[in-house]
């Protein structure tokens, strides 16, 4: 077992969900923001909304790719798959929680995911063996 690609997989996943999570609650307050100054109703800073949703989702696997790349490690198709998918899951089912002013991600659901990453990063080491 490789601990430090463990270990570097945990922090890329960190570093990749502080950067998602800015990237939507920075978002969600511009949206906010809008709708505040805006007239027309109901759907008013609504395409900021989407717009700062979707960058997310593209974002987590492009920056997870990118650290894990960057940190020397190859062979990272479970970890950017996968977790792409359950930051997908995890950030959609807490929107309404970032949505908030000062809102976050719990941190139990953050600390989940990230040893999700942690784990997912040693799946495809490269090495093979005999």
């Amino acid at each position: 077992m490789d601990y430090l690609r463990h270990a570097k997989g945990a922090v890329v996943v960190v570093v990749a969900t502080a950067a998602c999570h800015g990237v939507m609650s920075g978002g969600y307050a511009g949206a906010r923001d809008a709708a505040a100054g805006s007239d027309a109703g109901a759907f008013s800073g609504g395409i900021e909304f989407l717009l700062t949703t979707l960058a997310s989702w593209v974002l987590m696997p492009v920056l997870l790719w990118v650290g894990m790349n960057l940190v020397g490690e190859t062979d990272n198709a479970a970890l950017i798959v996968i977790c792409g998918l359950v930051w997908l899951g995890v950030s959609g089912y807490f929107i309404d929680d970032i949505d908030r002013s000062g809102g976050h991600i719990p941190i139990p659901a953050l600390v989940a995911y990230v040893l999700l990453g942690a784990v997912l990063a040693g799946v495809g080491s490269g090495e093979e063996s005999d």
